[in-house]
């Protein structure tokens, strides 16, 4: 194997711990007894995600990726998804090691649909990987709705413990969607974290889906981790209100689902968000100067949601 991506390697340990760094140890071993095991042969430079390492192969004149996960809770269903969808909107899943939390998988490329300027397109499209995803969820996947009174007891902790701007109203509505659209889903096979940043362009079809956590749901609780990925477009709109009031029904529409539910799971992640980036911190901006702001207009998006 090349060697490990520096920042991928650095990511990992500040994450794991010594348990990131022992694994990264054994993680070129790892590659290369899978590359043996599946006949592949190495084709292209080592990138990486946030948890896992892609190496580009080729099998038979066939191109695919390898790609090795960080053994972690949230990557163990990554592989039923993919089963369960047979590359229907999303790569194809060729081969698989529970094990060591590895696949083989469609080759897909690096153009992400996050870079499409044009957001109506970028709702469309979503919508449309959305509604072919949408299959009946195979046994043993996480049921989200047996996270609904986590949710809704987490989100009034976070109301009391934790300074923010917004009116107790935003509030208790995304604690009733937990409530209320949290506790009666159905089961059907939800992606986790549908985003621009995980559809790619692909050669089979226009775009693929990778990187699900694979629940079982409501596909409308996806929109949420849409339209969170699109904050900065709506704060660049001269109407952000109405810029994420049009997003949400053309992603409805083009994924076929009730705009009133897409909504109402779209201002519950806002909440979610506003609360987690004031324990957490906002990503690159964990210790930055705006990210008092971030909060703030995190704080603004979701009150704007809970009055659509």
């Amino acid at each position: 194997m090349s060697e490990i991506p520096e920042r991928f390697a650095r990511g990992t340990v500040e994450r794991e711990g010594r348990a990131g760094a022992d694994w990264l140890a054994e993680l070129p071993a790892i590659v290369e007894d899978l590359l043996e095991r599946w006949g592949c042969e190495r084709d292209g430079r080592v990138v990486h995600g946030g948890v896992g390492v892609i190496v580009p192969v080729s099998r038979a004149a066939e191109r695919a990726v390898l790609k090795v996960s960080f053994p972690h809770p949230g990557n163990v269903h990554e592989p039923d998804a993919f089963a369960a969808w047979e590359g229907r909107g999303a790569v194809r899943l060729h081969e698989r090691d529970d094990a060591r939390f590895a696949m083989l998988l469609e080759r897909a490329s690096s153009t992400t649909l996050a870079e499409n300027p044009d957001l109506d397109e970028v709702m469309t499209v979503a919508g449309r990987i959305s509604r072919r995803l949408a299959v009946a969820a195979p046994p043993g996947l996480p049921r989200l709705a047996g996270r609904a009174d986590e949710w809704e007891d987490q989100l009034g902790r976070d109301a009391a413990e934790l300074e923010h701007t917004m009116p107790r109203r935003v509030v208790d509505a995304a604690r009733a969607t937990a409530r209320e659209l949290g506790r009666d889903q159905p089961d059907t096979l939800v992606h986790g974290d549908l985003h621009g940043g995980n559809i790619l362009g692909a050669e089979r079809e226009p775009w693929l889906a990778v990187d699900p956590k694979g629940y079982a749901g409501d596909p409308a609780y996806d929109a949420g981790s849409l339209l969170k990925a699109q904050a900065m477009a709506f704060v660049a709109a001269d109407d952000p209100a109405k810029a994420m009031r049009r997003a949400m029904d053309v992603f409805a529409e083009a994924a076929g689902l009730d705009p009133a539910r897409v909504r109402r799971w779209v201002q519950f992640h806002a909440v979610q968000a506003a609360f987690h980036g004031r324990r957490h911190g906002f990503h690159v901006l964990r210790s930055a100067p705006e990210l008092r702001g971030l909060m703030e207009l995190a704080d603004r998006f979701a009150e704007m949601l809970a009055e659509t």
